[in-house]
């Protein structure tokens, strides 16, 4: 079983150079668990920066796997995860979703860079600006 984070999901949708990382997780449906904070980023995110439209047909593509809703047992294990890691709120439900199922979580968010169970791919820097 896999989950991707919401950084996944984005590097995957722009065709950026992770997305090759993430893909073989987001192209098995069967085998993809996906957390509803990152139905929420991902979501938000479209909406901020294209268009509402987007956002609904990143969802529907994200639903194809097996959407996971945040339960009050997700949500304390989010908190104690937080606490160990020392990770934001949404980071640490996306772990728990992941634990819980023990699923691989992917990313290239580095706060999850030395976490167990954590398949993690730093982002390449962004070429420096010209001048």
């Amino acid at each position: 079983m896999n989950v991707v984070d919401s950084s996944g999901w984005l590097e995957y949708f722009a065709g950026a150079p992770n997305a090759d990382f993430f893909a073989p997780a987001i192209e098995a449906p069967k085998t993809l668990i996906v957390p509803t904070v990152t139905l929420y980023e991902v979501f938000k995110h479209f909406n901020r920066f294209r268009s509402e439209q987007d956002g609904l047909q990143a969802v529907a593509i994200m639903r194809q796997g097996n959407v996971i809703a945040l339960t009050d047992d997700l949500a304390l294990y989010g908190a104690q995860l937080s606490l160990q890691y020392g990770i934001p709120m949404a980071d640490s439900i996306i772990l728990a979703t992941a634990s819980s199922s023990n699923a691989t979580l992917w990313t290239q968010d580095a706060d999850f860079k030395n976490i167990p169970g954590v398949q993690y791919r730093p982002k390449p820097k962004p070429p420096p600006a010209k001048k």
